[in-house]
């Protein structure tokens, strides 16, 4: 039972994803939704750029700096790799439709 997958629509930028995670990262899952749209924010006011896209790719590219440097070894980056992979389908996805 604790690895029964529960619905949550998640707002990255502009866009509404529904996903399925476990119920105890509920938590962990939107405060990381959070920090990322406050650093999109952050990023907007300090950058000029095309789109909401590009805003996502900065805050990528910071997260996975920031994570590397602090605490890479208590990542399970395996599942990190997993969830990227599922989003960056999705995205293309989105992107032909």
């Amino acid at each position: 039972m604790a690895d029964q997958l529960i619905p949550a629509n998640i707002v990255i930028g502009d866009r509404t994803y529904r996903i399925k995670i476990r119920m105890q990262d509920e938590e962990a899952v939107r405060a990381t939704v959070k920090l990322i749209n406050e650093k999109i924010l952050e990023f907007k006011t300090q950058f000029s750029a095309k789109d909401m896209q590009d805003y996502i790719a900065m805050v990528l590219v910071w997260y996975a700096t920031e994570q590397s440097s602090s605490t890479r070894s208590q990542l399970d980056t395996r599942a990190i790799e997993e969830k990227l992979e599922q989003m960056e389908q999705f995205l293309d996805k989105m992107k032909q439709g």
